[in-house]
């Protein structure tokens, strides 16, 4: 259970985190009041997730435009400025520095990414962050407050006329792991 008296964590979420639908649904649920963490996000991060929507799942611009608007209207904290001046000076893989340096700008304390490769140890260390999978944070929230998190999923699973284990099945294609682990606990 959370602690009430506890700041969420800020963490960034990779544009690749929020390409396929159902995650990025999940994921922001988690960070709607009571946030179990406060999503954190640049320009460049959502120009990854629209051009990914665009160039590889031909997602039209109308869509993509009303998402990024979307987002910007639903997290209009969660965009990070002013993070330019640190990309040279990290040490992950070249392409994805923007998104380290945006994460030390935010004082963040995790990314969460499919690409976890791309950011060594070695070089979240000295910002003190951490890489995750999507599926490892979905755990995280989980243990964070399985009764929310449960509660989020259940009112997804109902917005989206599903049940919570045909969401769960959905969700599983990108968190396995948290697709067992909710079932191990009789939500599956």
């Amino acid at each position: 259970m959370t602690d009430p008296a506890a700041a969420p964590d800020a963490c960034v979420l990779d544009g690749c985190v929020l390409v396929p639908a159902c995650l990025r649904d999940t994921v922001l649920r988690l960070a709607e009041e009571p946030a179990l963490y406060l999503p954190r996000w640049s320009d460049q991060i959502i120009e990854e997730m629209v051009r990914t929507l665009r160039l590889k799942l031909n997602v039209g611009s109308a869509q993509t435009d009303h998402l990024a608007v979307c987002l910007r209207d639903a997290f209009p904290e969660a965009w990070i400025t002013d993070f330019e001046p640190l990309i040279a000076g990290m040490a992950n893989e070249p392409k994805d520095r923007h998104v380290l340096a945006a994460a030390a700008r935010a004082g963040a304390q995790t990314i969460v990414t499919f690409n976890t490769k791309h950011f060594p140890k070695a070089a979240l260390d000295p910002w003190g962050i951490e890489a995750q999978s999507p599926d490892d944070f979905l755990m995280h929230l989980y243990h964070l407050n399985p009764r929310l998190t449960t509660r989020r999923l259940l009112q997804e699973a109902a917005d989206t006329s599903r049940t919570l284990p045909e969401l769960l099945s959905a969700l599983g294609i990108a968190a396995p792991g948290f697709e067992k682990l909710l079932a191990a606990d009789g939500h599956g």
